[in-house]
């Protein structure tokens, strides 16, 4: 009788369905949120094709996403609205920053990263106040607002700033009868304004910025400066959360100029400015290759210029038709845009999806925040 119930208990144990193990998500320590302003697919392709097919570092993705880019109250955004939702998770209205269409004022992924201890920096090749980066961390319903927007920066723990812009700080201080560099000083940071300066800052608060408003043309401005700022600022980052036993970090890098020179409808000028953006990428994932738990998202906030890419002759039965750039807009457009990811945790952003929704990913990667 006794083996008969054992029996039947080790019978029952067999028939239970087993538990499914879920999945063990990989750590992700730090983002380098990469955005190429006005960046499309087409952009990436005429890197691509001006390459001669050899590869960039767009290839080296692990995967590959796609985001919608509506404002709140516009079916095509501008970079106001696009950069507060890949910063924050909000779609709000076209030229307000940091902020619901309500008013209500949202946090982005650098201002909760830094609550809970991760150290973080902004890179770009216009002035910082410039819509992109001042979404993640000022919150005004005009992105033209540069004295709130650079007062707002003020108020913010971001430990790094590399780019244009130091002209708003001067004007804003000088208002109140103070000098910018004296108040940054106190609050910690080391102000450069030469590339020999910035390249000497191997950690702590860096506040680099070279030029008073926009940075450059690419032409004009440092030589490799985006590429070059961004093995800066992920050194300087590095050695914070070692030295002050962050969590890791958050760094936005912004490609700029792509904008720019889409607007202009300037085809040598989108393929430098592209070629400069995709060596600031390979920066990046050489980083992330030797740091793991970090991953590397390259996004744009919305396509410029209409870009497409047509055969110069429609007769397919030629060897060689050869190709032309045409540009349907000297604006934005509503198409959809890549996301290209490498590294720990780029197998979790997958489909198509909004703007808001990939910055909730990340957040969620990250730890700082849930929808």
């Amino acid at each position: 009788m006794r083996k008969l119930f054992l029996l039947m208990v080790l019978a029952c144990i067999a028939v239970q369905p087993s538990k499914a193990k879920t999945p063990k998500q990989p750590k992700v320590n730090n983002i380098i949120y990469m955005i190429g302003d006005g960046m499309g697919l087409t952009h990436v392709s005429m890197l691509e094709l001006e390459n001669k097919y050899a590869p960039t570092s767009f290839d080296r993705a692990d995967n590959i996403a796609l985001t919608r880019t509506y404002s709140a109250n516009n079916r095509v955004t501008d970079s106001a609205a696009s950069g507060t939702a890949l910063a924050t998770g909000y779609k709000t209205n076209n030229g307000w920053l940091g902020m619901t269409p309500d008013g209500t004022p949202v946090e982005s992924i650098i201002a909760k990263a830094e609550k809970k201890n991760y150290a973080t920096g902004l890179v770009a090749t216009y002035a910082i106040q410039h819509a992109t980066p001042a979404a993640f961390y000022a919150h005004v319903n005009n992105r033209g607002d540069y004295a709130n927007i650079t007062k707002q920066f003020m108020d913010s723990n971001i430990d790094l700033a590399l780019g244009g812009g130091y002209k708003h700080f001067d004007d804003v201080f000088k208002a109140q009868g103070k000098n910018y560099i004296e108040e940054l000083t106190n609050k910690g940071y080391k102000v450069c304004k030469t590339w020999d300066e910035i390249s000497k800052q191997t950690s702590g608060q860096l506040f680099g910025l070279m030029h008073g408003d926009n940075m450059p043309a690419i032409e004009k401005r440092q030589p490799g400066f985006l590429a070059d700022a961004t093995a800066k600022a992920l050194e300087i980052l590095t050695n914070n959360v070692k030295n002050e036993k962050r969590k890791g970090f958050v760094l936005m890098v912004e490609g700029s100029q792509i904008d720019g020179r889409s607007h202009s409808r300037d085809v040598s000028g989108i393929l430098a400015e592209m070629r400069d953006f995709d060596k600031a990428i390979k920066v990046a994932m050489d980083y992330a290759d030797n740091h793991p738990g970090t991953l590397v998202v390259i996004v744009a906030d919305h396509e410029t210029g209409g870009l497409s890419i047509p055969s110069n002759k429609t007769d397919f039965t030629l060897p060689e038709s050869g190709i032309g750039y045409n540009f349907g807009t000297g604006s934005h457009t509503a198409a959809l845009i890549p996301v290209y990811l490498y590294g720990a945790g780029a197998e979790q952003v997958n489909g198509i999806m909004e703007n808001t929704e990939l910055s909730w990913k990340l957040q969620q990667l990250l730890g700082v925040g849930e929808k």
